[in-house]
C-alpha cells in the first residue's frame, strides 16, 4: 500500500545551515510500500548525498494523490527548495524549507479549536511531519 511520508536528515540540515538556506529542510514523498521501506530507500540511494534519513511521520490515506500533486499543494504553504539551484540537493524532489513558527502557530490554533489549553511550545519532529503531511493532503 502506498504511503505519504515526511523525513529529515540531520546532515542535510547542517549543510542547509552552513550555506545560509536553513537548518529546517525536510523531504515529503510518496512510496509504494511501508514507511520504513521508504526511508531505507532514501538511505540506500543516498538522497542529497546523505544516508542518515529518519522517518518523522507517515500516513496511508485511501485516496492518495501522486507525489507531484502533494508537492504542489504543500508548495502553496511552504517554500519548495529548487534542486537546480543548490548543488547539495541536485536532482532531489520534494525538499522543503520549513518555518518552524508556522508549525507552532498551526499547533496553537489546532489546540484552541479543540478547546484544549494553549501554550507556546517547541514543535517536535513528529508534529512537523504531521504538519507537512496534513497540508499536502488538503
Amino acid at each position: 500500500m502506498a504511503c505519504v511520508y515526511a523525513a529529515k536528515s540531520k546532515s542535510l540540515g547542517e549543510w542547509g545551515g552552513d550555506v545560509g538556506l536553513t537548518a529546517h529542510l525536510y523531504k515529503l514523498g510518496v512510496f509504494d510500500g511501508t514507511p520504513e521501506e521508504a526511508v531505507a530507500a532514501l538511505n540506500d540511494g543516498k538522497l542529497c548525498g546523505h544516508d542518515d534519513w529518519v522517518l518523522m511521520k507517515a500516513e496511508s490515506p485511501d485516496d492518495l494523490p501522486d507525489e507531484t500533486a502533494l508537492i504542489e499543494r504543500l508548495a502553496r504553504k511552504e517554500k519548495l527548495v529548487d534542486p537546480r539551484i543548490y548543488p547539495g540537493i541536485r536532482g532531489a524532489v520534494g525538499i522543503f524549507k520549513i518555518k518552524i513558527a508556522n508549525v507552532e502557530n498551526s499547533i496553537l490554533v489546532k489546540e484552541a479549536l479543540e478547546g484544549r489549553p494553549t501554550k507556546i511550545k517547541k514543535a517536535k519532529p513528529a508534529e512537523i511531519g504531521a504538519y507537512l503531511i496534513s497540508n499536502a493532503l488538503r
